[in-house]
């Protein structure tokens, strides 16, 4: 009899809970703190709020779900199921991830928390692939491994239209932020693994978007050289923005079917509105 396996993940995949609900994957909400009040995504707070309270320079910031929340979630779904696979957010951007193997050693080896070192699209298509794996009656010590041997297999850039989350951050000094606005420089930043680091600096969003498919077309000759891939575009707050941004990818790459994302607020609060954002990874569905 083979076991039966809940995916769970975190809102910062990119799922909204109607896609979730449809693929028959969990959530946990994840929470932002504004003007030191706390909200949790698709619950207390959606986007249309959010990016509202950001444009009247509320003071945003993220947290961790709570020890107690992930327990009652994982206490109701283990009324079901006999595992738990558990994907948050990439432990370079996150310490959710230590906190649930820490959690997870109270549950007797039937939750399995896994790093695969992904975040928005491409957490996505790990959680999905999650879900595609355990219906075909995968083990859960085998996808976990899967999932782990893949994760690194993806890449992310992204593109902000404002310097000022960055500054707050301290990942650029007020000074340089302050040049920055005056030169329109755009920062186009990588998260090639675990971390979120420097790519580019390029004059206007226009420049960055052709810098972010230049990287794509490089990682798929260099980094995914002769496998099947998948690319989606994400975006924060202006959608019409993210729609323009997808038809751009989708013209770059007439062959891939390119989909958009909204990103989490969770993850707009290091972003701000305006920002772009794009994956690209192995497609297991087109092997």
């Amino acid at each position: 009899m083979k076991n039966r396996i809940a995916i769970l993940t975190d809102t910062n995949s990119g799922l909204s809970p109607e896609q979730a609900k449809a693929h028959g994957i969990d959530m946990v909400p994840m929470p932002v703190v504004i003007n030191d009040e706390p909200f949790f995504e698709y619950q207390s707070i959606d986007q249309n709020e959010f990016f509202n309270r950001l444009r009247q320079e509320a003071s945003v910031r993220t947290s961790q779900p709570t020890p107690y929340m992930l327990m009652e979630i994982w206490d109701r779904l283990l009324e079901t199921n006999d595992h738990i696979i558990y994907l948050p957010m990439s432990s370079g951007l996150s310490g959710s991830y230590e906190t649930a193997c820490s959690m997870a050693q109270e549950y007797s080896g039937r939750v399995f928390p896994v790093d695969n070192h992904r975040i928005s699209v491409t957490l996505r298509q790990s959680v999905l692939e999650a879900k595609y794996y355990a219906d075909l009656g995968m083990r859960t010590e085998e996808i976990v491994q899967e999932l782990e041997k893949d994760g690194l297999n993806a890449s992310i850039y992204l593109a902000v239209n404002t310097l000022e989350y960055l500054k707050r951050s301290g990942r650029v000094t007020p000074a340089g932020a302050a040049v920055g606005t005056v030169l329109n420089i755009k920062p186009v930043l990588q998260i090639q693994g675990q971390r979120l680091d420097a790519y580019r600096k390029v004059r206007g969003m226009k420049a960055a978007m052709s810098e972010m498919i230049h990287a794509l077309k490089y990682d798929r000759t260099a980094k995914f050289n002769g496998q099947k891939i998948a690319i989606r575009a994400a975006y924060s707050g202006d959608e019409k923005l993210g729609e323009a941004w997808r038809a751009e990818l989708q013209t770059a790459f007439p062959d891939l079917l390119i989909e958009k994302d909204a990103l989490s607020v969770s993850i707009s609060c290091h972003t701000g509105e305006g920002a772009l954002g794009v994956g690209i990874m192995r497609d297991i569905w087109q092997q």
